[in-house]
């Protein structure tokens, strides 16, 4: 049997290795494929029967720590996707059959989007919490937590015109059948929670979000590819030594490089260069090698520079 999720596996495997109260708080995670039988697959790896998710389980003592831990996913969640590049709005959305008092979900906004959603434009401009965070700074995550949660934010099966003005933020989830021992020596219900991200969803949002006519533009971040090296006359030997070249050096320096060395003509190889989405494109030619440079193309903007060897690493490794 293919499970859609994980939350009854991962009690059964809290219910068998924890018993004290001292192991707690603790999170578990994993990521995994899942399968679900969605009744009108759609929109590739976005919607399908088959996907890649990453899952995570938090359990808490009490309340206080229920609370501390989502706090701590739901701020490391605004990181992760701005790390990727992307704004995501967290909205709050309807537990569903696990149940439960709380859930957020983080919505990309994007045209192509089924999800009907109301949100206050503040949200929009709240600043994403840096680098050095302290985690286990309880009132410093709550104040991150309400400031994001206090503009109204919620998708179209959690709004309510009525209340347009506020979202409730109290949290109560205890997991069924599961106890520890607690510090008076009686058995202890634990709390809850369940965080999950849809790792090959994810790839699919990214190129809805970051694409143009020509193809994919990818971020930085997450870019398969840092540097697209095209030769445009394969069998020269400059070109071809060339090419040869600056592939080591910028390898050499930790870039993921993808060598297109096909024998085909330079416009095909312009466009599937475009259509990859590489952040970079190294053009190698015998026209600019006869002036001891190649050309580089940020594949964002399209600004394009004719440059040395030497000051091409350097800018491709800056």
């Amino acid at each position: 049997l293919f499970g859609p999720t994980n939350e009854e596996m991962i009690t059964e495997i809290f219910r068998a290795s924890v018993k004290s109260y001292k192991d707690l708080p603790l999170n578990l995670y994993h990521i995994q494929w899942k399968f679900r039988d969605e009744v009108r697959p759609r929109f590739g790896v976005m919607r399908g029967r088959e996907f890649l998710m990453k899952d995570a389980y938090s359990f808490d003592l009490d309340q206080a720590g229920a609370r501390h831990a989502y706090n701590r996913m739901f701020v490391a969640y605004l990181r992760t996707f701005n790390r990727l590049g992307l704004t995501a709005i967290p909205m709050r959305a309807d537990t569903g059959p696990i149940g439960g008092d709380l859930s957020h979900e983080f919505i990309i906004l994007a045209d192509t989007g089924e999800s009907e959603v109301f949100a206050d434009r503040q949200v929009l401009d709240q600043p994403i919490p840096a680098v050095d965070t302290d985690f286990d700074n309880v009132a410093e995550l709550d104040a991150i937590v309400k400031a994001w949660t206090t503009p109204y934010a919620a998708t179209s099966e959690m709004h309510d015109a009525a209340r347009y003005d506020t979202i409730p933020v109290e949290r109560r989830v205890s997991a069924r059948g599961i106890t520890v021992t607690g510090p008076d020596g009686r058995e202890t219900p634990v709390h809850m929670g369940s965080y999950g991200i849809g790792s090959s969803r994810l790839v699919a949002a990214l190129i809805e979000a970051f694409h143009d006519e020509n193809g994919i533009v990818w971020p930085q971040s997450v870019a398969p590819f840092d540097v697209s090296l095209l030769n445009l006359k394969i069998g020269d030997s400059g070109t071809d030594e060339t090419c040869a070249t600056l592939y080591k050096a910028l390898t050499a320096r930790g870039l993921d490089v993808l060598y297109d060395d096909r024998d085909e003509r330079p416009g095909a190889k312009f466009a599937t260069a475009d259509l990859i989405g590489s952040p970079w494109q190294v053009m190698v030619g015998p026209k600019s090698l006869a002036e001891g440079k190649v050309e580089l193309k940020r594949r964002k903007t399209g600004e394009r520079h004719l440059l040395s060897l030497e000051d091409a690493v350097l800018m491709l490794t800056a």
